[in-house]
């Protein structure tokens, strides 16, 4: 059995030990609704107070749950899009709600998250379509929208930015992936060196891959696989060196950039997956995140100016 890659940072250890002891490196074992259920209050357990005077709205879609979060102090009318991780299998507005609320207070713009539906009930594209029905209506709101995502919502959001660049919509001033998966090949790179990771294996990503049966080779559900990223929107990426997934935010920085796209890379040399639930108790979370921030809010910026 290969030695599990480690970070040293005590905060992060310490803060990887109690998403073990809610959700077991073994939960991709258990039936979906005891996964759902160990997620919710892994989720939970890590939950903040509300920033002063933040206001959430719910609304919808059509069928698609949404959350707007207003903050207190609005900088700019840009939108983030936000979608949540969890495999496509777990995760909700619930699941999101403190780190969507913290992104809107700290970059003064407000938030959108989505309730996409989940595999296995809902397969590839069901999860992807919601998504790409809320961008598309929010849109028509003629403001600058950010897509923005962690780990499987990191792969939604790079998949709608194709998307959208190949059927020629406009609007869209800027992608934030976190951690995210985006179609690398589970052989080589960090799938191997990391593939007994604390958090994420890359078995476990193998599995989500297999539940959700989405095609190998289109570029919308795989983004590694786009034959060209030039038009693409401007990319703010961070991954996590402890993680199986940290190549494919690397390769696809790259591949912005070789593409003429403006990319802003960061790698979380202490980071495991999932950080961001750990930005209140780890030091090198607290960076990634504040950075994050900055991030966000520049390509808010951006389009707010008019660039693209």
């Amino acid at each position: 059995m290969p030695v599990s890659p480690s970070p040293s940072e005590a905060e992060i250890l310490a803060f990887q030990a109690i998403c073990d002891g809610f959700y077991p490196p073994d939960a991709v074992d258990a039936p979906i609704d005891t996964q759902r259920r160990f997620y919710d209050a892994l989720c939970a357990r890590f939950d903040q107070p509300s920033p002063a005077g933040l206001r959430r709205e719910e609304g919808a879609v059509g069928a698609v749950p949404i959350r707007r979060y207003h903050p207190a102090n609005v900088r700019g009318p840009a939108l983030v899009l936000y979608l949540h991780g969890g495999g496509f299998v777990v995760g909700s507005l619930d699941s999101h709600d403190a780190i969507c609320a913290e992104l809107a207070d700290r970059t003064g713009r407000e938030v959108v998250a989505v309730a996409y539906r989940l595999a296995p009930e809902h397969v590839w594209p069901a999860g992807f379509e919601d998504c790409r029905a809320v961008l598309e209506s929010l849109l028509q709101e003629e403001r600058p929208l950010v897509l923005a995502g962690d780990s499987a919502g990191g792969n939604l959001a790079a998949g709608l930015a194709i998307s959208a660049r190949d059927r020629g919509l406009t609007g869209i001033c800027g992608q934030a992936l976190i951690y995210p998966g985006l179609g690398g090949d589970l052989v080589s790179g960090s799938y191997a060196e990391m593939a007994q990771a604390p958090g994420l294996t890359t078995a476990d990503v193998r599995y989500y891959r297999e539940i959700l049966k989405a095609p190998e080779d289109l570029p919308a559900a795989m983004p590694l696989r786009a034959p060209s990223f030039a038009g693409l929107p401007p990319a703010y990426i961070t991954a996590a060196h402890f993680d199986p997934l940290r190549d494919d935010a690397r390769l696809y920085a790259g591949r912005l950039a070789a593409d003429g796209v403006d990319v802003t890379f960061r790698e979380e040399p202490q980071m495991v997956h999932a950080w961001l639930r750990a930005r209140h108790m780890s030091p090198g979370a607290k960076a990634g995140f504040s950075a994050l921030c900055e991030g966000l809010a520049a390509l808010c910026q951006r389009g707010e100016a008019g660039g693209a």
